[in-house]
């Protein structure tokens, strides 16, 4: 089966640091693929280099076979690739059904000039789109709040809303950075279970930089390992575990091997 998504010897510099350093994996379609590492390891940039938002200073990256290296970050959402941000980038004051009507902007066909005259087109358009935030919202549980200011929401609640409006895009690749972060455990649970739903019903692949161990392990499909922006380890939740390598960067310790 073909990758979803290549890089190969991704580099990105910032002065004399080197935020990324040769990286090389694929994400197979069809999988919950996490990139893990300590502060500082390049997850974040990582996903700035998937979306766009940053240029490469050397290194490939694909998407469906094509070189999205040096595509603009619209041009890549049009492609299929959202992205839900660490920071909750909503607007607290627009309700939730606002903020998911922004998700859909990329996928809609009229202009600026139509929607302002209210052309029949564009109505017809606004309320295709409208049943569609409709059916996000509800997949996840929003669909109560959809009146609500988001700025009215729990923090998990408007965490949910970050990544519906990131569905509402139509992804076929969805990147997630942290997405459970400063989440109770309840909480937590609820957005693993999500992930895993989303990946089953909607077919969508998922990348996700997440510092939880524990929900990384017991989701993933594949792990791979940043330290200092490279590369140390790519594999399976229980070869990860288990890597020197992957022991020393978490401990702050040289990896070694036990001897018998």
């Amino acid at each position: 089966m073909s990758a979803l998504l290549e890089l190969e010897g991704v580099e990105v510099r910032f002065g004399a640091v080197k935020a990324l350093d040769g990286v090389t994996f694929s994400v197979q379609p069809g999988t919950i693929h996490s990139v893990i590492g300590p502060n500082g390891a390049g997850k974040s940039t990582l996903l700035n280099v998937l979306s766009g938002v940053y240029r490469t200073k050397a290194g490939r990256v694909e998407f469906e076979g094509k070189d999205i290296t040096r595509m603009r970050a619209d041009r890549i959402t049009r492609l299929g690739v959202g992205r839900a941000f660490q920071n909750i980038a909503l607007s607290g004051d627009q309700t939730v059904q606002e903020n998911l009507m922004l998700g859909r902007h990329a996928l809609m066909k009229s202009g600026f000039v139509a929607n302002g005259l209210r052309l029949p087109s564009a109505v017809r358009e606004e309320r295709v789109h409208l049943e569609r935030v409709h059916e996000i919202a509800d997949f996840l549980d929003l669909e109560p709040f959809l009146e609500s200011p988001v700025g009215e929401l729990s923090y998990g609640g408007q965490k949910r809303v970050e990544i519906a409006r990131a569905l509402a895009m139509e992804p076929k690749l969805l990147l997630l950075d942290e997405p459970v972060a400063g989440m109770n455990a309840n909480e937590k649970r609820y957005v693993s279970s999500l992930l895993k739903v989303v990946l089953e019903s909607l077919d969508v692949t998922i990348l996700l930089v997440e510092h939880d161990m524990e929900m990384v392990m017991s989701i993933s499909d594949q792990i791979t390992v940043l330290d200092f922006g490279r590369s140390i380890a790519d594999g399976v939740p229980k070869d990860i575990q288990e890597d020197p390598a992957v022991i020393g960067a978490y401990l702050g310790t040289p990896a070694t091997k036990e001897t018998p």
